[in-house]
């Protein structure tokens, strides 16, 4: 995407490195670089403004269950190995979830009958999230 408008940084790197700018992940000259731009380009602001939306809907309608850490350390792993430019053996993350949930359950952690959800440590289902996924899948 771009705008037709000359500018310093180009709109398609402003766009590519959206989420890191959203989740101040990136250095501060390039924070610098973007917010010129986005106060310069309407487009990218528009873009910006939805995706800054979206993840304020997420945060509110899915940031309060709890992850099994055996799941969050599988994923934090895998992170690490992308970010190291390493292969990542190709697994079934949702099968590996829901073999982690049936040994919760069998660990004395259990789900209403029909309840697909994850149970919170407040004893709270969870339910399903965003697409209908439930939080573990």
């Amino acid at each position: 995407m771009s705008c037709g408008d000359p500018h310093e940084t180009d709109c398609s790197e402003v766009l590519d490195h959206l989420y890191e700018f959203l989740d101040h992940e990136m250095p501060d000259g390039d924070c610098a670089k973007f917010e010129v731009h986005i106060d310069e380009c309407s487009p990218c602001l528009e873009k910006y403004g939805l995706e800054q939306a979206v993840k304020k809907l997420v945060k509110r309608c899915c940031g309060h269950d709890d992850v099994p850490a055996d799941l969050r350390s599988k994923v934090m792993g895998r992170i690490e190995l992308i970010r190291a430019g390493q292969s990542v053996p190709d697994q079934d993350v949702v099968a590996e979830a829901r073999a982690a949930e049936a040994a919760a359950r069998t660990q004395g952690v259990q789900s209403a009958p029909g309840d697909r959800g994850v149970r919170s440590a407040s004893g709270g289902s969870a339910g399903a999230g965003p697409l209908g996924a439930t939080a573990q899948e």
